[in-house]
């Protein structure tokens, strides 16, 4: 939980500097922070969310057997994009707060036009990936920031 919780922190700083609220955490099997990032796509690149990133940022720094071995925690369920960058890269198991089904309920109802990329649950896109989620004591806060940043 505690990895989660950082995970919902990042997306609050995502908010708070004009970003969709998303973060995540990079974790070793060890249980070291290897990498934490929130998303950046306010400049107008949308490719910069934060699974995208530690995707990237893993494959130039940890071995391949460390990576299969790690843990993404994150507060919202990977997009398409960033589950095949996780799934390219060969990281390890996901835990998210929230899934991307649930986002795109919560927009739907705030009456905000919906993502120009289906939401496809990470296993369609990397079978026989380990995934957990959704967390639900976590997901009134979650679902508080995503009302914030669409209001």
């Amino acid at each position: 939980m505690a990895h989660l919780r950082r995970a919902v922190e990042l997306a609050a700083e995502a908010l708070a500097d004009g970003d969709e609220p998303f973060g995540t955490v990079l974790v070793a099997a060890s249980g070291k922070v290897l990498f934490e990032d929130r998303n950046r796509t306010a400049g107008g690149d949308q490719t910069r969310h934060p699974e995208f990133e530690a995707a990237r940022w893993a494959a130039g720094n940890v071995a391949p057997d460390e990576r299969a071995a790690a843990t993404v925690f994150t507060s919202g369920e990977h997009c398409p994009m960033c589950s095949a960058a996780h799934g390219w890269v060969g990281l390890g198991r996901i835990v998210y707060v929230h899934s991307s089904r649930q986002v795109a309920e919560w927009r739907a109802a705030l009456g905000v036009p919906p993502s120009p990329v289906n939401a496809i649950p990470i296993q369609d896109v990397v079978p026989g990936i380990r995934v957990d989620g959704p967390v639900p004591a976590l997901e009134a806060e979650v679902r508080d920031l995503h009302t914030r940043a669409c209001s």
